[in-house]
Order: structure tokens, then sequence, then C-alpha cells
């Protein structure tokens, strides 16, 4: 029986969530028409949630996360896959409650899986991965709205997170005016190196007044943090300003007058990316490489290498504490 390195989390009696690499076979993994060697996976926010025992994001450990993967087919029982295939699984249930992308090996249902397009490689997907897809969701529902680059300037929040650095980084690519938002001072030049063309601090995107409007800044807005930061860009937009909203970890909830909707026309527009049917899933992909793609030297400012063990060992607990600059990417 083959076995292949796994990074495991466990439940104890008294409610910790101990995490350790380890060795699993793969009769073991769950059912699914197609087994995959992973090469390179990432690490999202929601991968560390399920790493320290987040029950709302896994229900039932023992427990291997890892919502993005990259990697070669192995066996196939879909006659659209086929062996020996570069492919990319990001997003459905992977690594949520199904074993993940923190292993070496993972077998999951055809449906689930997208060819690698040809203008990419296997880790460059992974940088872009599911928060990559996810930016690329965001613009793409800008754009549906109505938001131009000839609009004016558009806000990215969190921009030195995997959602908000890629964010930055396809709109400098698609020529919109890119403002980047942080609370990490020191991460100035990085923004400016991936496309930004301004950084604001943290304490310049809040705004305590309460005032239903402010003074309208934003053509649009790429929110990855929610909160306080998410209300006081929504009261800054412009007259049919446009904000996308894909994260909260700054706070799930959301507290403002409607002044915003109904005197300035500013456009709230909610996304997600696990469940992104396969048409828009295959769509986002193809430009991401090809018309939408970010310059390879921009890639590789973003990207931070990764072994299994200073996954677990560093990275899962930095990006919790806010303290990854850009997008981890493993190598198996």
């Amino acid at each position: 029986m083959t076995t292949f390195k796994a990074l495991q989390v466990t439940e104890t009696p008294d409610g910790q969530f101990p995490r350790q690499i380890i060795q699993r076979h793969i009769d073991d993994l769950p059912a699914g028409e197609v087994l995959i060697k992973v090469v390179h996976a990432a690490l999202n926010y929601k991968d560390a949630l399920s790493a320290t025992g987040n029950k709302g994001i896994t229900r039932t450990y023992p427990h291997t996360p890892g919502v993005d993967a990259a990697g070669v087919v192995i066996t196939s029982q879909d006659e659209n896959i086929t062996v020996g295939e570069s492919v990319i699984v990001t997003g459905y249930d992977l690594g949520m409650n199904t074993s993940g992308a923190f292993a070496e090996y993972i077998r999951v249902p055809a449906e689930w899986v997208v060819k690698l397009p040809n203008s990419l490689t296997l880790k460059q997907s992974m940088i872009y991965g599911t928060a990559g897809f996810t930016a690329a969701w965001s613009i793409y529902r800008l754009q549906q709205s109505g938001l131009r680059p000839e609009d004016g300037e558009v806000l990215v929040t969190g921009a030195t997170g995997g959602v908000g650095c890629l964010g930055v980084a396809l709109l400098a690519k698609l020529g919109y005016r890119v403002v980047a938002g942080t609370g990490k001072p020191e991460a100035t030049e990085f923004l400016y190196s991936i496309g930004a063309q301004e950084v604001l601090g943290r304490e310049a995107l809040q705004d305590t007044s309460k005032r239903a409007l402010l003074k309208g800044r934003w053509a649009g807005v790429l929110d990855t943090v929610g909160g306080n930061i998410l209300e006081t860009a929504i009261r800054s937009c412009q007259y049919g300003g446009h904000v996308s909203c894909c994260g909260l970890v700054a706070s799930n909830e959301l507290h403002l007058p409607i002044y915003p909707f109904i005197l300035r026309g500013v456009s709230l527009l909610g996304v997600d990316s696990a469940a992104r049917p396969m048409d828009m899933r295959l769509k986002l992909w193809d430009l991401m490489a090809n018309d939408w793609r970010v310059n390879s030297n921009v890639l590789q400012e973003i990207l931070i290498d990764a072994t299994l063990e200073e996954l677990n060992e560093v990275y899962i607990d930095k990006i919790l504490q806010g303290k990854v600059r850009g997008h981890v990417v493993v190598t198996l």
C-alpha cells in the first residue's frame, strides 16, 4: 500500500488541535474519480483556520487542510481527464471537510478538476490559487458593474494579503490607478513594486465620525477585510462607485446608513469563490493565464516559497497573526 507525507490536524479530548506531519495511506483518501500527485499547494487564511480547529470550516478531525492544489493526474475514471495531465483544484470542499492539499496526494471528484492553462506553470497557478481567483472574480464583478480605468482610483484593502496583493497586481495590469491600503508600513515598497501607485496606512482608511457620507474619492473598492474599513470605503465612494466585498478579517459585521446607496448609487457586490460554477471558473483561469496575466517578475515578488515543514512550523501561525506579506506556496 502506497504511503505519502501529509499534514494532519487532530482534536484532543480537552479541545486542543495539535498538528504534525505523518505518513498516510492512499487507500485512506476519500472516494473520487481522480487521484492527483500534488506538486504545489497554497496557503489561505481559511486553511489556517482549519488547521487550528475552526469548526465553521472543518467539522471533523483528524483532517488535512489545504484548499488549493496543483499537480499531475495519477489515475482517472473520467474520460475527459487523462493520466499525466497537469491540473488545478481550488475551492469546492477540498481542504474543508475533504482531505486537502497539504499532502503529497489528493483524490477528488472529476467535476472539481481544472486543466492547467498552457501558459502557466503549476507553481504560477498556485501563486494565484484561490487568492488570485477571488481577486479576479472581484475585479470581474466590478467590471460587470461598470467600473472602468478612466473612472478614477480603485482602493484595495488588506493589500499585503493573498487576495489583496494579487488584486493590486491584476488591477494594475488592467490599467487601473490602484491605491493600496495596509496596516504594514514596512510593506510600502513591496506594494509599489507590484503595481500600487499610492499606499495608505490603516488609520487613513478608518473613519469614526459616523457621518453618513464622506468626501467621494473611490471609483471602485476591492475590500478584503470588512468592518469599519469597508464601511468607510463605501461612504467614501464617488457617485456611482462600485465596491466588492470578499473578506472579514477585521469584522464580519457592517454598520452604516443606506445613504451611499440611495444618494450616490454605490453598488456593493458580494464575492465568493469556493462554489463558482465551472464555466466561470474556466473563464477566470483563462483570463489570469492570458489577457490578465501578471508579469512573471511581479508574481515572483508575491511568492513566498515554503516546504510542508515550514508551513506547519511558521506560516500557519503567521497568517493568523497578519504577518504574511504575499502568498505562500508550498512545494510538496
